[in-house]
């Protein structure tokens, strides 16, 4: 660093006054002064250079936006959306990271042509805080099956055709259940022309919004009756950590090749990682080892998720 001199520095805490306390422009500190707008650039930057001036952003975003740089960075994200707490219950958490993900899709879509989406309680809020826009240009797809009476607001079906209503446009449906009884009935309904041509448009949209599952703790699965007691123990034994779209994968992202996995009627992991960009929206601490193993199996390109989850995350990548 080269040694201020009194006057230079009389001068230049005299310039940073004039534009960080009295709120004048460079111009107008350059007319008083009676030199060029680019020497008070020049004093305003060296003042900073020399730890004269030090800038600090004081807002509760700030935290929120570094979380989210670090999970760009540790995990090669090409986004990241860290929703504020404050305070808020698990319903009003889920609600405020559905709403941003609602409004990040609808800032980011403007050269989309189709739009898978999974199922779940925080996409659900997604589709329930999207905007009304027109995008006529737009197909919405469903990523795997869902059929049923228990909570077929969040099924992807469902989902697919309350988004379309949004975006005024069009969407598929896939007319089979997302978990069948044997292989030998999914084989049946994967040989029919319709299933494979939605599976087909599915495995080749442009975004998919996903969610993320925990299948051991606040288990939505569990609570529609898809997993039983002893589905969970034969998870835990082959180390399963979560779920994207009823696909299981363990703590490294690798997939789990079950006999759960081999009557689900959906788009596969591999082909999630094959899609351009796969857009996660999760809420809660109890799916950080879930989120993790979503992102070191490399399938997600966007995080949308909240403060607290957001910290869990990078504390165990700290630690």
């Amino acid at each position: 660093m080269i040694k201020v001199e009194w006057q230079e520095k009389r001068q230049l805490v005299k310039v940073s006054s004039m534009y960080y306390h009295d709120g004048l422009t460079q111009a107008q500190i350059a007319q008083k002064l009676g030199v060029s707008r680019p020497v008070i650039s020049k004093l305003l930057q060296r003042a900073k250079d020399e730890g004269i001036v030090k800038i600090y952003i004081k807002d509760e975003s700030v935290h929120t936006v570094e979380l989210e740089r670090q999970l760009e960075q540790y995990f090669g994200l090409s986004d990241a959306v860290v929703v504020p707490n404050n305070g808020l219950s698990e319903e009003m958490a889920k609600r405020e990271v559905g709403q941003a993900g609602a409004s990040y899709i609808s800032n980011n879509i403007k050269d989309v042509k189709s739009i898978g989406i999974s199922w779940g309680e925080t996409l659900a809020h997604l589709v329930q805080e999207y905007p009304y826009e027109r995008r006529e240009d737009v197909t919405v797809v469903p990523l795997e099956g869902g059929m049923g009476v228990k909570q077929v607001q969040i099924h992807a079906n469902q989902l697919a055709n309350d988004l379309a209503k949004k975006l005024q446009s069009t969407c598929t449906y896939l007319y089979a259940p997302a978990i069948v009884e044997t292989e030998e009935l999914k084989e049946r309904l994967m040989g029919m022309e319709d299933v494979q041509t939605v599976l087909e448009i599915g495995r080749n949209v442009d975004v998919a919004l996903i969610g993320i599952g925990n299948p051991y703790a606040n288990s939505t699965l569990m609570r529609l009756g898809y997993l039983q007691e002893h589905d969970l123990t034969q998870l835990r034994e082959v180390g399963t950590i979560g779920d994207i779209g009823f696909r299981f994968f363990d703590e490294n992202g690798a997939p789990i090749n079950d006999s759960l996995n081999t009557k689900v009627i959906g788009i596969t992991l591999a082909e999630f990682q094959k899609i351009k960009k796969v857009i996660a929206v999760v809420e809660g601490q109890h799916k950080v080892e879930s989120i993790l193993g979503a992102l070191k199996g490399k399938f997600i390109d966007v995080l949308i998720t909240d403060e607290l989850t957001a910290s869990a995350i990078i504390k165990k990548m700290t630690i």
